[in-house]
């Protein structure tokens, strides 16, 4: 064993073997012509166009604003306690429902917003929000 000498045998071979090349495409070849007629012998079949739009309902928004004395008002209306419960039921009832927005007055009792949200749970309003004012910085 010298060092610094290679033998014939250890000679790097210059030479792509092209043999596994050849043997990969006509492989491909044969998948190729036995697929092609398969594909061929299809059944047309025409199906029937549906157009899928989507429903744009918005459900509408109830305003109902509680004021610094006390009393309610929807969407702008001033209404008692016995009409506010009357309307939310009726709302309730329509399909979509519509969404309840309360806004209480800054100085109003929590007692007037508990009972309003007390009975939009009677009415089965399922969305309630409420309207925050940002405080002055």
């Amino acid at each position: 064993m010298a060092f610094g000498t290679q033998d014939e045998s250890d000679e790097v071979m210059n030479e792509i073997n092209m043999t596994p090349l050849v043997d990969v495409m006509l492989v491909l070849l044969i998948i190729f012509i036995i697929t092609v007629p398969v594909m061929k012998h299809s059944v047309n079949v025409d199906l029937p166009r549906a157009e899928n739009v989507p429903e744009e309902t918005k459900p509408e928004t109830i305003q109902l604003a509680i004021l610094s004395d006390g009393s309610y008002n929807w969407n702008g209306q001033a209404v008692t306690d016995a009409e506010l419960e009357q309307k939310l039921q009726a709302e309730a009832a329509k399909e979509p429902q519509p969404e309840l927005h309360i806004r209480g007055a800054r100085d109003v009792l929590y007692e007037k917003v508990a009972q309003a949200m007390a009975a939009a749970q009677r009415s089965n309003i399922k969305k309630i929000g409420f309207i925050t004012e940002q405080a002055a910085k």
